[in-house]
């Protein structure tokens, strides 16, 4: 990847720079799916995480739970989970929005004092259009996104994920980008766009022979 293609995925739409990458192992949850479900999402989950380099743990010290996902039919079911408000600011606004664009999944980041990522919160609506993709490629996907900081407009138009022999796979260029930015020299939060020069420098070294 060129060095403003990798720019591009973490320039958001207002303009501005805006990188940050877990600074804490992932100590996921997950409400309203089936066990095989369950399953099939810390597989993702973990698959990354050994992809990156990073850990998982039992629990957060500080939150119990840091990476938590919540799937559901209505977005009206959110104001009903207990403590959610507590979690999640202005929740009662944030559904009105979310209902009013008919939006489908939303994503959530806190971040500590270093601006690493200390939190993630995934909500999926599932609609038909979420109903008809396969578990596997849905968790995937989400795990992907929630890895890191990406620009609002990363993958509008192109999904991170690719199907190769009927297999739902990262795309290889995503996976390198993701491998190299948790790399421990790199810093867990930048807002100048030179750091995307620095995740390029680093790409050609993190393929595999």
């Amino acid at each position: 990847m060129r060095p403003e293609d990798i720019e591009a995925l973490f320039t958001r739409e207002s303009g501005a720079y805006a990188f940050a990458r877990w600074g804490r192992p992932l100590a996921p949850v997950v409400f309203g799916v089936e066990e095989s479900t369950l399953s099939t999402i810390k597989g993702a989950i973990e698959a990354v995480c050994q992809l990156a380099g990073h850990e998982m743990a039992e629990t957060d010290p500080e939150l119990g739970s840091n990476f938590m996902w919540f799937f559901f039919r209505d977005w009206a079911e959110l104001r009903e989970v207990p403590g959610l408000d507590r979690l999640v600011p202005d929740l009662g606004p944030l559904v009105d929005r979310l209902i009013s664009v008919e939006a489908n999944q939303y994503r959530i980041f806190r971040f500590d004092d270093a601006g690493a990522i200390q939190a993630c919160f995934v909500f999926l609506r599932m609609d038909a259009h979420l109903g008809a993709v396969s578990a596997d490629t849905l968790a995937l996907s989400q795990v992907v996104q929630s890895f890191l900081l990406w620009s609002d407009l990363a993958f509008r138009d192109r999904s991170p994920l690719a199907l190769a022999a009927e297999t739902t796979l990262l795309r290889p260029e995503i996976a390198d980008l993701i491998r190299v930015a948790y790399d421990p020299v790199m810093p867990v939060a930048a807002q100048d766009n030179s750091h995307a020069l620095r995740l390029a420098a680093r790409l050609e070294p993190a393929r595999p022979n």
